[in-house]
């Protein structure tokens, strides 16, 4: 660019050939095939095209989606979540090494919380995972939780179907974990994960939130030094606590460990386990029903999503709705009113 000097660590052939690369728009079909050899800027071109909310990239994303979903439904999909600062972007970093030095291929769909206010979000997780980054068998990608409960993006879903149609089998999905319902992340992995702390306070409110209800097992990590016996204490105490609830449909036992993603400790076990899992549930029948009862649930959210979409962007609502607005200013209206006069509106156009 004019003006700027372009630092002499600069790989001119790799900035020419990338530049030349993000000038291209492929298509709908090239990026699909792409995506299933294995192509990493395919897949992250891909799934920025599904996220965006643009009217010209719907079609385009629909067509991805079409064309990867017969390559999908071929990994084992594990939902991570726990408080901020309990470690998961560590954990995910030491369990995906221990992953791609088994040969198996990783990829990591982080989810970073947007802000109430500017809506932006530091999408900063490739720069907490510098090692695992690097691995060839192993795509980061971070994503705005933007306005989704759950602590997932919108998209999480079909971001899925992309990766596993890249050729990856095993798909780690980290949380924003603040505490928002759960439901969602659970609705779309076969293994669920929860991360604690020990001593923080929250075995009480973990029960209270019916977060290990959901939970497949609950994983104490930070248990090094000083923290080790407070570390056992609480896994005795959640193992107590996971005695309260009723028998799993999959007739899996949730366990609890402990682990030091830090000193890559436990991290081995953690994996075993969830091996364990599927193997059990596989046998079973659960596996194909869990993801049997996800397809349903996902058909009925798109559903809700799309409905919501159509509503907002309807010409005739967004000027009833600035009218309505005005109204519950002058207080000649209720929200409540408001909101049944657009409803009306809508259905009778």
């Amino acid at each position: 660019m004019k003006g700027i000097v372009t630092p002499a660590s600069l790989n001119k052939a790799v900035a020419k050939n990338y530049k030349e690369n993000r000038k291209k728009n492929p298509s709908a079909k090239t990026l699909v095939s792409q995506i299933c050899k294995g192509n990493k800027t395919a897949l992250s071109r891909a799934i920025t095209i599904i996220e965006s909310t643009a009217p010209k990239h719907q079609e385009k994303a629909k067509a991805i989606i079409k064309g990867c979903l017969p390559n999908g439904n071929k990994s084992v999909r594990i939902g991570i979540t726990g408080v901020p600062g309990v470690g998961k972007s560590t954990f995910i970093e030491q369990l995906g090494k221990l992953l791609t030095q088994r040969g198996h291929k990783v990829a990591v769909l982080a989810i970073d919380p947007s802000s109430s206010l500017s809506g932006g979000s530091i999408l900063g997780d490739k720069t907490r995972m510098q090692e695992l980054v690097k691995e060839k068998n192993a795509f980061i990608r971070p994503s705005a939780s933007g306005d989704s409960l759950g602590g997932v993006a919108r998209k999480t879903r079909e971001a899925i179907v992309l990766c596993e149609a890249a050729g990856f089998d095993t798909i780690i999905i980290e949380t924003v974990g603040v505490g928002q319902s759960e439901t969602v992340v659970h609705s779309m992995t076969d293994f669920f994960l929860l991360l604690k702390l020990a001593g923080a306070g929250d075995e009480l409110q973990g029960i209270k939130r019916g977060i290990i209800e959901m939970a497949d097992a609950i994983v104490i990590n930070k248990a090094d030094g000083d923290n080790l016996k407070a570390t056992q204490l609480a896994k005795t105490e959640f193992n107590r606590a996971l005695h309260l609830y009723p028998a799993k449909e999959s007739s899996w036992t949730p366990k609890t460990l402990t682990c030091s993603a830090l000193k890559n400790q436990g991290i081995k076990e953690v994996w075993d386990m969830v091996q364990e899992y599927v193997k059990q549930t596989k046998n079973n029948g659960y596996f194909t029903q869990k993801r049997t009862q996800q397809n349903k649930f996902w058909l009925l959210e798109t559903i809700n999503n799309t409905l919501k979409n159509n509503f907002y962007n309807n010409a005739t609502i967004k000027k009833e709705l600035a009218n309505q607005l005005k109204a519950i200013k002058n207080n000649t209206s209720t929200p409540f009113e408001a909101a049944e006069n657009l409803l009306t509106t809508y259905f009778k156009k």
